[in-house]
């Protein structure tokens, strides 16, 4: 079968025998999604069926893409409640850094969807941030470096307040670094007046898969305060354990 895409390009597709391990991986993945049809779908048609017509969700969440952090599993979002994106380090970088796939997705979430929450999220062990730890050369020409750079701030910062420590406690240092993102989503005017207006919150969390402990904590815009020349203070952090 011959499958034409434009007048310069042709696909040839040919019905070949898959290896054995990927017809076991797939056939596994078949079987989770007709459970989730039988179990879950159908059990709750009516809200499936509304979902298909408008999404109203009442969270963003920046997370990282990481297979082990999925914030659905972490935090049990279900269809419909979260309006997500996941890049490497979970990062936002700020607005005049220019467009991303990051910032589109907040635009569309915040100035379509209109959502109540943005909710950026760190986590343990990540590559991404040791990554950015152990690099020496930001000129390098890879996507990944050149994406881990809009971090360098944190990284900075980190080596400033923990240059006595070992490499390791210097990593997790850093994946706490979440509120140089969450001060970055004030760059965009339309987060900032919506937050300023008590119409958004901004949030910032840390999970740590390693005890399974989740760390919260909100960013709150206070223009009055004068404590170190400070316009935003970080409140009401939790850990739930």
């Amino acid at each position: 079968m011959r499958l034409e895409v434009s007048s310069s390009a042709k696909f040839i597709v040919k019905n070949v025998p898959k290896p054995k391990n990927e017809v076991e991986v797939f056939d596994d993945i078949k079987q989770r999604f007709l459970s989730f049809k039988k179990r879950v779908y159908m059990e709750k048609l009516e809200h499936y069926r509304r979902l298909a017509e408008v999404q109203v969700p009442k969270f963003m969440v920046i997370a990282c893409a990481d297979s082990r952090v999925c914030p659905s599993n972490i935090l049990g979002f279900q269809p419909g409640e979260a309006f997500m994106i996941r890049n490497v380090a979970n990062l936002v970088p700020p607005l005049e850094n220019g467009p991303s796939e990051t910032n589109a997705a907040l635009e569309f979430a915040v100035n379509t969807l209109e959502v109540e929450n943005i909710l950026v999220i760190g986590h343990s062990r990540c590559g991404g941030i040791e990554t950015l730890m152990s690099m020496q050369d930001e000129l390098n020409s890879s996507f990944i470096h050149k994406w881990i750079t809009k971090a360098k701030f944190a990284k900075f910062k980190t080596k400033s307040v923990a240059q006595s420590h070992s490499f390791d406690e210097q990593c997790r240092h850093c994946e706490k670094s979440v509120n140089r993102s969450l001060l970055n989503l004030l760059t965009y005017p339309w987060i900032e007046d919506r937050v300023k207006n008590n119409l958004l919150s901004i949030h910032g969390g840390y999970y740590n898969f390693l005890n399974c402990t989740f760390e919260k904590w909100i960013l709150d815009v206070n223009i009055d305060c004068n404590t170190d020349g400070a316009k935003y203070l970080f409140k009401d952090h939790e850990i739930w354990s």
